[in-house]
């Protein structure tokens, strides 16, 4: 039995999972605050585990923040471990009791340098999951320090990651994984109804359609890069921006889309290389400046377009239309067969 703690930050940890999960050959239980995903194989297993940066409610009513207990990061050593909340123990204590009863083979963990920590205190081989950005600080040097294997979902080469440089016998860079690796670039399409390679039109229609991906850009912005983009003879497509559009799949609108606008997200980018995509990228806000530096990255190879969070409208049209006269190749994100590359770094450590 496989272990998998999936942090509850958004849906990449959640996503990259279900994505690795048929290259496991052991049974999976994962753990995580968000609810289970749909289509999960039959040897995996999903444990909702209890929130721990929720309000706690006293025992007269009152609502307090976990922060009102005391130092949630124990003088700098964790990232988050909040005193006194039940919600934070239980989800603990649930892992651990599973732990005790179970023939555990590895744990990888998805991210948390507490859950790390704490799973190997137990005595469970640990494979953590890196992430792009300046993680030099303490908790994620204890927790790469504890770690058998250290899983990097991205290509040699690529993102610099300064933080595990100390760690190299134990980095396994993978490249980047895509649920979509291995899909149809085509979306099924007849390779001569026009299209080039990507599944995108040339000439007609399709061949001006850009698709927003997520919230990538501020509602304003995004409503007035779409107007001047119609203008200019776009047909525009939207999938989680928001506005009740969230697609679990959007495959099919990937591969006809011209240009993709897209967060640097590393399950964004991951799914734009599967797809060999004209993209322009808008990183986003996040702790350790991971997409800033993934997109510095993408600017640097000539991966995509690459636009600052606050950029205009104009400044956005003008990118889609330069990204629209490119022709990136992705293959040096190594996505082809990177989800089986990391289970095969799973199975290293298994007892």
């Amino acid at each position: 039995m496989i272990g998998w703690y999936v942090h509850h930050h958004g849906w990449g940890h959640a996503t990259r999972v279900r994505a690795i999960l048929p290259h496991l050959d052991d049974e999976v239980t994962v753990f995580s605050s968000l609810p289970a995903p749909p289509g999960l194989p039959s040897h995996a297993r999903w444990e909702t585990l209890p929130l721990d940066a929720d309000d706690i409610v006293d025992p007269r009513g009152a609502r307090h923040s976990p922060r009102h207990f005391g130092d949630e990061t124990a003088r700098g050593a964790l990232h988050w471990a909040p005193i006194a909340h039940p919600g934070h123990r239980a989800r603990l204590a649930l892992i651990a009791d599973w732990v005790a009863t179970t023939a555990v083979s590895a744990f990888v963990v998805d991210v948390s340098a507490e859950v790390t920590a704490f799973v190997r205190l137990l005595g469970v081989p640990v494979v953590v999951v890196a992430q792009p950005g300046l993680r030099t600080d303490r908790p994620h040097r204890m927790a790469y320090e504890m770690a058998d294997r250290i899983l990097a979902p991205w290509a040699e080469g690529t993102i610099p990651a300064a933080g595990l440089d100390d760690f190299r016998d134990r980095v396994r860079r993978v490249g980047g994984v895509s649920r979509y690796d291995g899909r149809d670039a085509g979306d099924g399409r007849d390779a001569a109804d026009g299209r080039d390679a990507a599944g995108r039109g040339a000439d007609d229609a399709a061949g001006r359609r850009v698709l927003f991906l997520g919230r990538t850009l501020p509602e304003s912005v995004r409503h007035r890069t779409a107007t001047l983009l119609g203008e200019a003879g776009w047909r525009v497509e939207t999938a989680g921006t928001g506005d009740g559009d969230r697609i679990d799949d959007v495959w099919p609108m990937i591969t006809r889309a011209r240009v993709v606008v897209s967060a640097a997200g590393q399950n964004s980018v991951a799914d734009l290389a599967a797809a060999n995509a004209r993209a322009v990228v808008v990183p986003q806000e996040r702790p350790f400046d991971e997409q800033e530096e993934t997109a510095r990255v993408l600017a640097a190879g000539g991966w995509a377009e690459v636009a600052p969070s606050s950029a205009e409208a104009d400044e956005v049209a003008a990118l889609v239309e330069r990204a629209a006269m490119r022709t990136p190749d992705w293959r040096g994100w190594q996505v082809r067969g990177a989800a089986e590359r990391a289970a095969a770094v799973i199975e290293e450590v298994r007892v």
